[in-house]
């Protein structure tokens, strides 16, 4: 019988550094012999895909905070039904960008859905499969932007949330901070630091993971 897989995600604003955390570590799992399998949120197949696509694009329209809930819900059944579940059976472990907890940080505590339908829908959309480990990466609000701007250069846009009121990424972060003070299975790491100390931060938490 194959052992069951384990679920990490990583969480984090804009700027935080999750791409980066995300492939520090896939490598370090693979060079532990772990079959790794990366996604994203929202998406991952290809109807999640085109549903992410809906969510980021900018729009005259005013989207409903529970319309985009509801949304990123959808993305998600696809999302854990297709890739995360079918990984997790065949012993994989999957390392995802972004799980529930941003539901919780983003739609509950930005845009101010209720905590209660989010966690009912939470139930219904994924049941138990929650992340065994979820890694949050910490940064205040103005420094993330610094980042995401400096790397665009004169570039920059924005997504539809990417263009949101600083106020609106503050409410997401207290968010975030508190949602992890939470729960024992998140581990927040001070993504303000130099990368190699988020470099050694992430490691040292997955080791003890793994261990």
């Amino acid at each position: 019988m194959t052992t069951r897989g384990r679920f990490i995600s990583l969480e984090g604003a804009e700027g935080a550094g999750k791409t980066t955390g995300l492939e520090c570590v896939r490598r370090f799992l693979a060079a532990r012999g772990r079959r790794v399998v990366t996604t994203r949120e929202p998406g991952g197949t290809p109807l999640a895909e085109d549903i992410r696509a809906l969510l980021l694009r900018p729009r005259d329209e005013t989207v409903h905070a529970f319309a985009e809930t509801l949304l990123v819900f959808a993305a998600r059944v696809q999302h854990v039904a297709t890739v995360v579940e079918p990984a997790l059976r065949r012993g994989e472990w999957v390392l995802c960008d972004r799980f529930t907890d941003s539901t919780f940080a983003y739609q509950v505590g930005g845009r101010g859905v209720d905590a209660e339908a989010v966690a009912w829908l939470a139930e219904r959309a994924h049941g138990r499969c929650w992340p065994d480990l979820t890694l949050y990466l910490d940064v205040p609000v103005r420094t993330g932007f610094a980042r995401v701007k400096s790397r665009a250069g004169g570039q920059w846009r924005g997504d539809r949330f990417e263009r949101e009121q600083l106020e609106f990424f503050e409410r997401v972060r207290e968010a975030y901070r508190r949602h992890a003070a939470e729960h024992s299975r998140i581990v927040s790491i001070d993504a303000s630091q130099d990368a190699a100390a988020v470099r050694r931060d992430l490691e040292s938490a997955v080791e003890r993971f793994v261990a």
